[in-house]
C-alpha cells in the first residue's frame, strides 16, 4: 500500500499510470474513463450542484465538474496532490485530510448535492468502508446521492478469480468492492444499486 510520501512522489505521473492500465484493459484501472464518465453524466444531469470529493488525487474528474459550474470541495491526505489540482480549480476548496480517520471538522453542519470519490475508498477495510459512508449520509442534500467508482467486484468468486488472473500485480494490503456483500450490508441505512463497467471496476450510486 502506498503511503502519504508514496502519493506525494506518485502524484505527477499517477494519469499516466492509470493510462497505461486502462489500455491494456488490466487490473486495476480497467474501465478507468468510463468509470470516472458515468459519475461525471450523473452529476451533470442536475445542473450546478456542491460536490464533496474524497481523495481527489489530481482533480481529473473533479476539474470537469470545476469547468462546468459546479462548487467543489475535496479532501485528500497528499499535499503535492493538492498543489496540482489547486492549480486546476483555484476557487475549490480543498483540503488537506486523511480520510481514513474520517472527516475534517470542516465539514460539520455542511450539505452537499453530490458527494464522488474514485480509487480511494478501497484504502479503507470493508467494515471501515461501511462506517465511513454512514457519516458521509447526513452530508446530502434532499435527494442528493453518493456515487463511489473504484476497483470492485459483484461477487467474492470474481474477485478472487481477479486475484488469481492478476497474481503478480495484486495488492494484498487494499481492500475491494465486492458489490453482493456491500449492498447487504447497507440497506439497512441507504439505497445501494452498483453498475459494472469492466472485469474489476464499477460504479455505486447511494441514496437516502
Amino acid at each position: 500500500m502506498l503511503n502519504k510520501l508514496g502519493f506525494d512522489l506518485w502524484a505527477n505521473d499517477y494519469d499516466q499510470t492509470v493510462q497505461l492500465s486502462e489500455e491494456s484493459n488490466l487490473y486495476p484501472f480497467a474501465g478507468y474513463k468510463t468509470i470516472l464518465n458515468t459519475i461525471f453524466n450523473e452529476v451533470m444531469q442536475c445542473g450546478n450542484q456542491s460536490v464533496l470529493d474524497i481523495g481527489f488525487g489530481t482533480g481529473v474528474l473533479t476539474n470537469k465538474l470545476y469547468e462546468n459550474g459546479h462548487e467543489i470541495t475535496g479532501i485528500d491526505f497528499s499535499n503535492k496532490m493538492i498543489e496540482i489540482a489547486q492549480l486546476k480549480m483555484p476557487s475549490a476548496h480543498l483540503i488537506e485530510f486523511d480520510f481514513t480517520e474520517g472527516l475534517p471538522e470542516q465539514l460539520n453542519g455542511q450539505k452537499y448535492d453530490s458527494i464522488i470519490s474514485t480509487y480511494a475508498l478501497h484504502h479503507l477495510t470493508d467494515e471501515k468502508k461501511i462506517e465511513f459512508i454512514k457519516s458521509l449520509l447526513p452530508l446530502l442534500k434532499k435527494e442528493g446521492k453518493i456515487y463511489i467508482g473504484d476497483i470492485s467486484f459483484q461477487t467474492r468468486q470474481s474477485l478472487e478469480q481477479c486475484k488469481k488472473d492478476s497474481l503478480a500485480y495484486w495488492d494484498d494490503d487494499e481492500f475491494y468492492f465486492v458489490a453482493d456483500e456491500m449492498i447487504s450490508s447497507l440497506k439497512a441505512l441507504c439505497q445501494c444499486e452498483f453498475h459494472p463497467i469492466s472485469h474489476c471496476g464499477g460504479v455505486f450510486i447511494l441514496s437516502v
